[in-house]
């Protein structure tokens, strides 16, 4: 029943109340006229009616996700968007996941919580490194924002993988070899072999650029070369336009004719197999996917510690910078997103020359004091 209080202003008004099984609604009205109780009991009643309604309904149930369809659905989603490598990384880290003696194919995603998830990723640090573990959390961690995005009854709670924090990791520095080293396995390459070296040095380029090339990225009238790499954020394939050096427009022009001249191969891109091995044959005139023994054959012949093709892009970017290019050209040159990603290419070399500089200085620096002529000139 409706009850007259007062309010602030020390007016009095009518107050109708409704209770139902610990839920409570209530409303003011204008006055305390008699217009205002039956306007009041009014309320009160459809109120109350409205409640038992509702809480007499059955609840709609909630859709539950299990891990084995986000991850599923994940996957299909990625495969779509990444490059092979990038894909398989992300495979290995459900893989890995969906074998916890605690995680089950139809284990709702809810339950991943902070703990377990620390646990998982705490086996793949003793187990395997900081590093790998790092890589598996950044992998889950994005999977899980996907699911967020992509399903309408995903939990609320936060990033279980992405609250686990970082685990320490064993950083090498990456072998960069001397520009004399590349020099002699090129000099050692026969044919497109040495159009390829030429170009990954020329370009700073990824292998997957290179082996990507078509016909139709090489602009020789305007000397320059289009790149394309999914090495960014969500996959696309995104290009860029680089300048073609005098030296590389003639090895690649050269190749070119040659190339064309050859039949029964394919008439798109640049660089194909052309090895005549018997486990080569399948591949024969086809674009390159992988090139695993190359640089080692070629090491070898040269009598030079091994590197692979990615070491010579940072062979590129370390002879721009000992040539004194300013970070913003190099970042051009390497297409990077962020400076910051360059600056911590270039981080190590410019941490190497600026210390034994400082460090060398120290000869020239340093001078003996004689302590007892000191104390005698302050006396």
């Amino acid at each position: 029943m409706p009850s007259l209080i007062k309010i602030r202003n020390g007016r009095q008004v009518y107050r109708a109340t409704v209770m139902v099984k610990g839920t409570r609604k209530d409303k003011l009205f204008p006055d305390s006229s008699k217009d205002s109780f039956r306007a009041a009991a009014e309320w009160e009643k459809e109120t109350k009616k409205q409640l038992i309604e509702q809480i007499a309904e059955p609840a709609t149930p909630t859709v539950s996700i299990s891990i084995e369809t986000w991850l599923q659905e994940y996957l299909d989603d990625a495969k779509l968007r990444f490059v092979k490598k990038t894909y398989q990384e992300k495979k290995g880290a459900f893989d890995r996941l969906a074998k916890q003696p605690d995680i089950q194919a139809e284990t709702l995603v809810e339950t991943l919580t902070v703990k377990s998830c620390r646990e998982f990723l705490s086996k793949q640090f003793k187990e395997r490194s900081g590093y790998a573990a790092n890589k598996d959390r950044k992998n889950l961690s994005t999977a899980w924002e996907w699911g967020r995005v992509n399903f309408q009854n995903w939990p609320g709670s936060s990033n279980p993988f992405q609250n686990v924090s970082k685990f320490p990791e064993i950083r090498q520095t990456r072998y960069v070899p001397p520009a004399d080293h590349f020099w002699k396995v090129h000099d050692v390459a026969k044919g497109q072999d040495q159009v390829m070296l030429l170009s990954f040095l020329h370009l700073a380029a990824r292998k997957s650029e290179i082996f990507r090339l078509t016909i139709h990225d090489l602009d020789f009238k305007n000397n320059q070369v289009r790149l394309r790499t999914r090495k960014r954020k969500g996959g696309h394939l995104e290009e860029d336009w680089i300048p073609m050096t005098g030296r590389l427009k003639a090895a690649l022009l050269d190749w070119i004719k040659k190339r064309m001249a050859i039949v029964g191969v394919d008439r798109q891109h640049v660089f194909i197999c052309l090895d005549d091995k018997p486990f080569c044959e399948p591949y024969y005139g086809k674009p390159f996917k992988q090139r695993r023994h190359l640089m080692a054959r070629l090491c070898r012949a040269a009598n030079i510690p091994y590197f692979d093709f990615h070491a010579i892009r940072h062979l590129s970017a370390s002879l721009l910078y000992q040539a004194g290019e300013r970070v913003a050209v190099i970042q051009a040159i390497l297409r990077h997103k962020s400076p910051n990603t360059t600056e911590r290419y270039l981080r190590r070399l410019f941490t190497d020359d600026r210390t034994r500089e400082a460090l060398e200085k120290l000869d020239n620096a340093a001078t003996v004091i004689n302590i007892d002529d000191k104390r005698s000139t302050q006396t």
